[in-house]
């Protein structure tokens, strides 16, 4: 081969490569491009302490959650004054609480109390209701006498939770002591209920009670009652409901993650999910408090 030969051969290699180089740096310029057009979702997971009667409209929400944000939710459900004790004694380190009474959410604020909460939205509220076994030998008796008279008769098994530990206690308890004083014929017996503690459960087990017929009937509230396919009856002549609350615990590890899953709840796709299961849903959420996050302000106006 000449050296003009050899020469033209590498100069005509060289562009070759130079050409398939700016082939290959161009498109992954678009790739780039086309990824920051299309940012990718975030990760991580968020940790949530929620009201027990909340457990069911968790388990649903979180898919849903998770493909919108991709955030994974951990959620641990329990009688919202316990879930409240727990964070003060820093038993479990939390991002969101979901609690079931303002006046949970109270016992965290303030520096007496730690400065755990500072805000709170009030987001949704669910009536108190007498949930009951369908099978139970009470059950015909519930539709057709007053509630109040049948869970005085003998034999009847009635279930509620702690109100040390759950506000759906405190409701059950109050519900009791009002319609001793508007029901004299059952004043006595009601008053009983309403301080005895032998009819006290955990919600869970509560709940279990009332599905497998070891209980005849509990307090419980409405949406609760329907989360799990249970019969109920009105408590008439009451008018008592837990008012669903969300704020973010002082120093969140998950900060971002809890963000997102405030504005998914108080969003279009939670409140669904929340209607669905017949919660009264307040929109926009009800701001208590300061110190709310900026990126939260628009869901209380």
């Amino acid at each position: 081969m000449t050296n003009w030969s050899f020469r033209h051969s590498l100069n005509s290699r060289a562009l070759a490569l130079l050409l398939l180089a700016g082939v290959t740096l161009i498109a992954a310029s678009a790739a780039s491009a086309q990824r920051s057009a299309s940012p990718a979702k975030a990760s991580g997971d968020v940790d949530v302490i929620s009201a027990g009667s909340l457990q069911t409209l968790m388990t649903k929400i979180a898919p849903a959650f998770q493909s919108a944000t991709g955030h994974k939710l951990v959620d641990t459900s329990g009688g919202s004054s316990s879930d409240a004790a727990d964070i003060k004694d820093k038993v479990d380190v939390e991002d969101v609480f979901v609690s079931a009474s303002p006046a949970v959410d109270a016992t965290l604020e303030g520096a007496r109390n730690g400065r755990w909460v500072s805000w709170y939205g009030s987001f949704a509220a669910s009536p108190e209701v007498l949930g009951y076994y369908p099978k139970s030998k009470f059950a015909k008796d519930l539709k057709t006498m007053p509630w109040y008279e049948v869970i005085t008769l003998p034999g009847f098994r009635l279930g509620r939770t702690d109100p040390a530990q759950d506000p759906g206690g405190v409701l059950a308890a109050k519900a009791l002591a009002e319609t001793a004083k508007a029901q004299p014929k059952y004043a006595s017996a009601l008053r009983k209920l309403a301080t005895e503690t032998s009819d006290e459960y955990v919600e869970d087990n509560e709940q279990a009670g009332i599905q497998t017929g070891q209980l005849d009937a509990s307090f419980m509230y409405e949406a609760d009652a329907n989360s799990q396919g249970s019969p109920f009856v009105k408590l008439t002549g009451t008018n008592l409901a837990g008012d669903y609350t969300i704020t973010i615990v002082r120093n969140a590890p998950h900060l971002t993650a809890a963000e997102a899953f405030v504005k998914f709840l108080l969003g279009p796709r939670g409140q669904a999910a929340m209607k669905a299961d017949h919660f009264q849903i307040v929109s926009p959420a009800k701001l208590s408090g300061s110190g709310v996050p900026a990126a939260l302000a628009s869901f209380s106006k």
